[in-house]
């Protein structure tokens, strides 16, 4: 494997900016099959991006939703029997139409029949994991280092997206560090869902998982630094950022991006 570079500031920036145009524009159609807590938010985040949400885990209709989006998120935040069914044919249809799928392995770090639940799914080559620090260790069995995250990601064919005071993408030859954010951002609940249905609606209209991955995370940050900005406090807070990824523009992005 050849070692990790880092993308430009200004490239990564500007192809970020080119993205938030685009799903301005094209609105793709993102399904999730996420937390409970997490939908209310994860839809209004999706819109506010100027995307088309939906959440249903029916098994009897999740495969039609997901056949006609143009992405996945699969995030294991309530892990119950209807969720796993659904995610199981979810999948497939992914599969069939040629979709690309986000794993979030929520709290697979607090129990042992997430994680191996978690490592099933991986095995059918999510194009997107995105996970925190605990979630990687469990994982991957060792440190959430650069090194170890962009060796992961080679192993696994697919982007990692960490989070963490500073967040990570890797594709195993590319890596990027993200130091956008505020520190609100992990006092509202499903922030993390939203961020990883994000990454989806990019995924959907851009073909590099990389760069898409990036330009979602930056999206987001900067629009949690943009909503700390005019906020007192965790509740008006969840309620501005909505408001920011709405108004989000794309010089705002290219003049505010901290990547490295």
């Amino acid at each position: 494997m050849h070692h990790p570079q880092a993308a430009s500031r200004q490239s990564v920036a500007q192809s970020a900016a080119e993205i938030l145009a685009r799903l301005r524009v094209r609105r793709p159609r993102v399904h999730c099959i996420t937390n409970t807590v997490a939908q209310n938010f994860t839809a209004n985040a999706l819109l506010a991006a100027g995307c088309l949400p939906s959440m249903t885990v029916s098994p009897e209709d999740v495969g039609a939703f997901v056949s006609g989006a143009q992405g996945l998120l699969v995030n294991l935040g309530t892990f119950d029997k209807e969720r796993r069914e659904a995610i199981m044919i979810a999948l497939d249809a992914a599969r069939s139409n040629a979709r690309p799928w986000v794993l979030d392995p929520v709290f697979v770090d607090r129990a042992p029949t997430r994680a191996a639940f978690a490592r099933e799914l991986i095995a059918r080559r999510p194009t997107v994991i995105r996970l925190n620090h605990a979630e990687f260790s469990t994982l991957a069995g060792g440190k959430p280092l650069p090194d170890a995250v962009a060796a992961y990601a080679h192993a696994g064919q697919a982007v990692v997206g960490l989070s963490g005071e500073s967040d990570l993408v890797s594709d195993g030859e590319r890596t990027t560090s993200i130091a956008n954010g505020h520190p609100l951002m992990a006092r509202v609940t499903a922030m993390g869902c939203a961020g990883s249905a994000l990454v989806v609606a990019c995924l959907a209209i851009e073909p590099d998982a990389f760069i898409a991955t990036v330009a979602a995370l930056l999206i987001i940050n900067i629009a949690g630094e943009l909503a700390a900005e005019e906020s007192a406090g965790p509740g008006s807070f969840a309620a501005s950022i909505i408001d920011a990824l709405y108004n989000l523009d794309g010089p705002t992005l290219i003049e505010r991006a901290k990547v490295s």
